[in-house]
């Protein structure tokens, strides 16, 4: 069993489990170029260049999306326009909201043109 397949069956919330299979498995296919690494107890996506895409967690009633702080402050009303509430550096889906996958889209995207040919793991801001 990989570190990533041990990690999901570790969620202890079958329904949550499921959505963020589906989660992971979409950006594995839409951006099959990302490696996913699991690094402080979470699958993060990792471009070809070594720099942090987004990261996934959970806690009790949320999915915690975590791009980088800039994007957040960048979406914000995307974010809230979704549904969703988020703090400085990250995202709250709820277990009943639906994932927008355009909205991950935004994040992954504009990270990978902003971090294209810069230095270092994370985005300096």
């Amino acid at each position: 069993m990989s570190a990533y397949d041990q990690w999901l069956a570790e969620v202890p919330s079958e329904l949550k489990r499921q959505k963020l299979t589906e989660i992971l498995q979409w950006i594995q296919r839409s951006y099959p170029d990302l490696t996913v690494e699991i690094k402080w107890k979470q699958p993060m996506f990792i471009d070809p260049e070594g720099h942090f895409i987004i990261a996934f967690s959970y806690s009790k009633p949320n999915i915690l999306v975590a791009p980088e702080g800039y994007l957040i402050e960048q979406f914000s009303e995307k974010i809230i326009a979704a549904g969703y509430s988020h703090g400085k550096k990250l995202m709250r889906i709820g277990d009943n909201q639906a994932v927008d996958y355009d909205l991950l889209s935004d994040f992954i995207e504009t990270n990978l043109k902003v971090r294209k040919g810069t230095v270092g793991f994370w985005h300096k801001s």
